[in-house]
This record gives C-alpha cells, structure tokens and sequence, in this order.
C-alpha cells in the first residue's frame, strides 16, 4: 500500500514556490569555506535539552522573523518530493552511463532503457544532484569569505524572509548571497539563508541542502548568539530531517528570545504533533493563534483536529483560511489540504475541486498534482492518474508518490509494467540512501515502503527504530503492519488498535486493523473494520482496497450459515 502522508509531510504554514529552473548547486559554485560553528551550537548538544517553556513574555518591541511569511520551513507538505537519485556512492563526474553494480543502479538503467522521454530527463537530473549532494560536505555554504573583522550587523530589509515567499526561491538566494558578498557579517541574512536552504531541500528534493543549512545557521548564531532568527531555522531544519526533539528544543530556545517568532510557534507545535504528544499541541495551537493568527497556525490548528476524528471542526478551520487567502502560494496550499481531507474521507468529487482551484492558483504545485492523481484513480481514472503520478516523479519523487505509480503500474498489468513498478520501489531505496546521508532520519518512509515492497525484516527494523524516537498515530500503523508482515500479528495486535485510538478517520488504518484481526482470529472484528475502511475511502490504495475486498469476502462466506434443504422424505409409506 501506497505510504499515504505521514505527519512530518502534511503539517502547513509555508508558501509554496515553484519549481526552479536553475541549478541547485549554485552555492556550491562559490567554494569558500564555511564558517566556524558558534559556540555551545552542537547539533547535539543544541537539540538535547528538555523542553522548555515558551510563556516568556516579550520583549518590548519583539518581532517575529517572518512577520508576513508563511513559509516554515519544515519537511510537512504534502508529499513535496525530492529529486530522483540514480546512485548512491560518491560520483563527482555524475556522468549517466557511469558502470556500477548496485541494484538500484540497476534500476535506474532499466527506467531510462524503456526509451520514454521523461524518464530520460528524470536520470541526467538525477545524476547531477547526487554529485552535488556527495561533495556537498566539503563546501561551504553558498559560502562567502570573512574579509577581515567588524560588527555583527542586522538583516538589511532587501534580504528579509518575505523576499523568499514571493515565488522565485533561487532568486532569493541568489539575492542573499550576492548581499552577503558585501556584508558578511549580517547575522540575518545568514540565518535568513539557512532557511532559503531548508526550502530549497524542501521543494526540490535536495537533501544536500540541509548541511549547508546547518553551516549558515551555525554562521550566523556565531555572529550573535542565540538570535531567534537563526534558533527558529535550527527547529526548521530539525523538523525537516525528522529529528522533532531537536526541533521542540530549538523551537522553545528561539521562543524564549521571542515569544512571537511565527516559524519557532509552527515548528512547536508540528514537533509536538510528530512525537504523539497531541494535547501538548493543541494547547500550543492555541497559543500561536493568540500571538500569530494566521494561515500558518489555523491550517496546523484544524490538522490537530483531524487527528482526533473532528473532521468537521478541520473542514471549517480550513474553508475560513481559504477564505482569507489572498496570495497564489497560500490559497494553492490551503485548498489542497481542503483536497486532501476529502481525499481521506472518499469524497473525490470534492477533492478533485479543491485540487482545481490550488492548481488555478498556482499550476506546477506537486502536492496538488500529486492529489489530484491519486483522487483520479480512485475514480477510476486510471490513465489520467498514470500520467498525472509519472510527472510527479519525473520532477521530484518521495517515497508516497514513487510507490503509488508503483502500485498503479502492478494494478495496470500492461506489458513491462511489472519491471516499471519494481523500478519505482527501487529507486524509494536511492532516495532513501540520499537522505540517511544527508541527516534526514527515513526510518518511518522505509517500514512503509518495505513491508509491502522490500525488505520485510528491515521494515520491521526501521519501525522498531522510528516507534523508540515517537509514538504517533502513523509510527503505531507503520510497526503493526510490519510485524503482520513479518508474521508477529498478536504483537501487531496492539499497536493497530493505538494507531485507531485518537479517532483519526484513516482508511488505511482500518485495513491494517482489519487484516491484523483476521490473522489473529477475530473474525466480527475484522469484518467490521475492513468494512469500515472500504465505506470511508474505498480508493485509498489500489492493491490495499483489492485485499480488503478479498478478505471481506472470504470471511462473510465463512461465517455464513449453511444452504437451507428441505427434509429428505421416504415418500409412500404404508
């Protein structure tokens, strides 16, 4: 089954930004050397702390970083996916027919062997980004020079964080490279492009990105300690490599500097929901509201809701942020989390709406065309849903949509579709190696894309790992259905039944539970929620929905009482 979006893909709050044409490697291209890291800024030491509190009244005069930003920073969209990768070794001449062994080399070659034009285009991208990305730790942020001493000076106005929600994100970087040239000590343009890099890894599947991230936050922190701007990207950047601890530790540091700083208020509360920790983000939902209302905290407000079961309540937060939308970025984001609601609630004429008027707004934005694909197959718009999924991969896969034109290729069946599919789960494995390499912890996409597609006992393995670091409502699906695979299903019983507590109206959940119960001989249990799943989105995963209905039909005729037969007479008599 197709790994729907977890919690660390769906949470909102940044304005989407096309696709750029340009080369990411661009700082790269200045080969300067990075600064020294700031003093006490360890990643480790920065993101182990206890979790503070951010009642810390403000300062007078306070002002967030991102005052008219909606961008946050964090890895939460939905399925925003990175660039596809052909190798995972080392390769600084990236040339594309270059001779390995690695299977999901391999694979590579037979996606580019099959002669579609896409595809082509799909691997010379591919190829270039993993050179980029294995020399990435040897460069300097998009480095500048130091030339001699000086004060720490502040972010000039032509380099604030707004300049990088206007749509073009290269341009912004490329702005605030060039200002940096002349002022190398502004502790806020630095941060400022710490942030433009977390984007960039972000909507251009670049996890290269995240270590110069990491060097232009440490660079402006040691220009003036413990500044809000640099300490919100550090929870930016610790949420986009799945370390929310490290993201709730920095989120309270940069909120005890400022109280009102918008991105460390989103960044608590999406680090709060990926630990499981609900009510805690509820109640810090609310304090963002009261401080920094706006999009960013109402679509993060009504995705808390969500979790619980109150669909209604989530409907109606988000239809208001619609309505107060007025950018192209904000209203393609908002109207595709709209999208994605009535996706998880079968509702795909809905959905398919919603997906129109975010692809009106803005039309190259992937998560809506990634929805909007999906809502089409379960329609049973199947072609439609090929193609609109081979473009999303074509430009920046993520596991969810790699292993969906998987599935739809398996349920397709046409000729070379078995071989198509198998490069699809292949290529999550590239994916995967990439981001490990780049700090990004992958263990939750590998135990959903494994335990139906790979390596079973290393799903098992990374549900394990990802359940000892959190323990949400995707982290308990993603360990139960790892166990049912790995055949421990009075093991998986019981993390099935936690993934479902909250009230979270997830199909997929259902089916897990439901196939779970059947394993372990709970037939009116299993019949119960394998239909509740296929009654709420019959849709949600090609090959998932086809077992259900199998399953379902096994047991009604199980348990279904004998054929009635008339009583055998001997007729006549005496």
């Amino acid at each position: 089954m197709a790994p729907e979006m977890n919690d660390g893909e769906r949470h909102p709050g940044r304005r989407p930004v096309p696709p750029a044409a340009a080369d990411v490697a661009d700082a790269a291209a200045e080969g300067v050397p990075a600064a020294a890291p700031a003093p006490g800024s360890d990643a480790g030491a920065a993101e182990r702390g206890a979790d503070a509190d951010a009642e810390t009244p403000p300062a007078p005069g306070a002002e967030g970083v991102d005052g008219t930003d909606g961008t946050d920073g964090t890895d939460t969209s939905v399925n925003t996916p990175p660039a596809q990768v052909r190798h995972t070794q080392p390769d600084t001449t990236a040339a594309p027919d270059a001779p390995a062994v690695d299977p999901r080399v391999a694979a590579g070659r037979r996606v580019g062997a099959a002669g579609r034009r896409w595809r082509a285009v799909q691997l010379g991208a591919c190829a270039a980004l993993l050179a980029v990305a294995m020399t990435a730790g040897a460069v300097a942020v998009g480095a500048l020079r130091d030339g001699g001493g000086g004060r720490a000076v502040a972010t000039s106005a032509a380099v604030s964080p707004g300049l990088l929600a206007g749509g073009d994100l290269d341009a912004g970087v490329t702005s605030l490279q060039a200002h940096l040239r002349t002022q190398p000590r502004d502790f806020g343009s630095w941060a400022t492009l710490g942030l433009a890099y977390v984007e960039q890894a972000r909507t251009q599947g670049d996890p290269s990105r995240y270590p110069q991230a990491r060097r232009a936050f440490d660079t402006s922190l040691a220009l003036r300690a413990d500044n809000d701007q640099a300490l919100a990207g550090l929870a930016a950047l610790a949420a986009a490599r799945h370390d929310f601890r490290g993201a709730l530790t920095n989120a309270d540091r940069a909120l005890r500097q400022n109280p009102y700083n918008e991105r460390a208020l989103c960044s608590r509360i999406d680090a709060l929901v990926e630990l499981g920790r609900y009510t805690e983000a509820s109640k810090a939902a609310g304090t963002a509201d009261a401080r920094r209302p706006g999009i960013p905290v109402f679509t993060r407000y009504a995705y808390v809701h969500e979790l619980r079961g109150d669909v209604t309540t989530a409907r109606r937060v988000l239809t208001r942020a619609l309505d107060a939308a007025t950018g192209p970025g904000d209203i393609a984001y908002v109207a595709t989390q709209l999208g994605q609601l009535a996706w998880n609630q079968g509702d795909y004429p809905t959905a398919l709406a919603h997906y129109a008027r975010a692809l009106a707004a803005d039309d190259g934005y992937l998560p809506a065309l990634e929805g909007r694909a999906r809502a089409l197959a379960a329609s049973g718009r199947r072609a439609e849903a090929v193609k609109g999924l081979e473009a999303v991969v074509a430009r920046y896969p993520l596991p969810g949509p790699l292993v969906a034109l998987g599935e739809l290729y398996e349920t397709r069946g046409a000729a070379g579709d078995a071989a198509r599919a198998r490069d699809q789960y292949a290529l999550v494995d590239a994916w995967t190696a990439l981001a490990r390499a780049n700090g990004v912890d992958v263990d939750l996409d590998t135990a959903l894309a494994a335990a139906d597609h790979g390596d079973r006992a290393a799903a098992l393995r990374a549900a394990r790992a990802e359940w000892g670091r959190r323990h949400t409502v995707h982290t308990a699906d993603a360990l139960a259905w790892a166990l049912h695979v790995n055949g421990r299903d009075a093991e998986a019983l019981g993390y099935a039944r936690r993934a479902t507590a909250t009230g979270y109206r997830n199909a997929g959940f259902l089916y897990h539970l439901g196939m779970i119960e059947r394993a372990t001989g709970r037939t009116a249990e299993a019949r119960t929620h394998l239909t509740a799943a296929l009654e709420l989105n019959p849709g949600f995963s090609p090959p998932g929905a086809r077992t259900a209905r199998s399953a379902l039909s096994a047991l009604t005729a199980s348990t279904a009482p004998p054929a009635h037969t008339a009583p055998r007479t001997t007729g006549g008599g005496r």
